[in-house]
């Protein structure tokens, strides 16, 4: 490979020779790409299109060992590391300009025990990847809103979503991780081992290590669930914010609702009229029993 010039935690660059680069992709299992090689586009295609970042590398691991050769790289050489999982934090923090960028997409194995109701989660993974596999058994871990995010940056920042009023948060659920630390060193951490540690990840992840996997207990729901987008024109404000705040004061908690007020986007489940109007507009997902009793609530509001 040819030499790289990689930004360093510093703020500066420094320029790794043709030979530094190559002895680092004979480390690798998985490809390691500069600009212009087959596949960089991809692997530093992230959610929000408006955020431009160019790394000066980029590793894709096969396996717990890259992400150790990554970071012990990384850490020998100074070089400003980013961690890209899904891509769908909207700051575009899963990218560095000039930085060397880990991207975790090729590792999105997943392990359902149905019997001990736990799921292990390889960091690559996106919450649609995580539901197919345990939905196979009606099995299901909280997650977030949309399948594409990914899993790791969910799970580290806390993890909200429509399981959230029945389960609490997907950090609530989670049981341990593998992670790399700085150091380079592999290490699992739970409320058994490494307790610190595990504390730290659990909202604060992102700061302490390159995750490789997670583990989860899972819950019995599904496959199917009642939900949907009801909305209001945004003249009519106050009494959706009213009829919003008496359904969620009695609601069970199998029920999870979250309001939004915005423009209408040019989406296929939107009325074409109601395009770039001003909307109330409230989510819904109902987990529970689906009995009549709270689609007729629902519906009646």
């Amino acid at each position: 490979m040819p030499q790289a010039t990689v930004a360093t935690r510093d703020g500066t660059t420094t320029t790794l020779p043709e030979e530094t680069v190559e002895a680092f992709r004979q480390r690798l299992r998985g490809p390691l790409l500069s600009p212009g090689d087959e596949g960089f586009e991809e692997a530093t295609r992230i959610w929000n299109g408006m955020i431009e970042k160019t790394p000066a590398l980029v590793v894709r691991p096969t396996g717990t060992a890259d992400v150790v050769a990554a970071v012990n790289f990384a850490r020998d050489d100074d070089l400003l590391l980013s961690v890209k999982g899904g891509g769908h934090n909207i700051a575009g923090t899963a990218l560095a300009d000039d930085g060397l960028t880990i991207d975790t997409s090729r590792l999105r194995g997943v392990l359902v025990d149905p019997e001990e109701q736990i799921a292990t989660a390889q960091a690559g993974c996106l919450l649609g990847d995580l539901d197919r596999e345990t939905q196979l058994h009606g099995l299901v871990t909280p997650g977030g809103f949309v399948s594409e995010t990914g899993l790791a940056g969910l799970t580290l920042g806390g993890g909200f979503g429509y399981l959230t009023r029945r389960f609490g948060w997907t950090v609530d659920d989670l049981l341990e991780v593998e992670i790399v630390t700085a150091d380079g060193e592999v290490r699992r951490a739970s409320r058994e081992e490494s307790e610190d540690l595990f504390w730290a990840v659990r909202g604060a992840g992102h700061h302490f290590g390159v995750v490789t996997s997670f583990t989860f207990e899972l819950h019995e729901v599904g496959p199917t669930v009642y939900g949907g987008l009801i909305a209001w024109p945004f003249e009519r404000a106050d009494e959706f914010l009213e009829a919003y705040r008496e359904l969620t004061a009695e609601a069970p908690r199998e029920l999870t609702a979250f309001v939004i007020i915005r423009r209408a986007p040019p989406a296929p489940f939107v009325p074409e009229e109601w395009h770039g109007k001003r909307i109330c507009a409230m989510t819904v997902c109902y987990s529970g029993d689906l009995g009549r009793s709270i689609r007729t609530r629902l519906c009646h509001r």
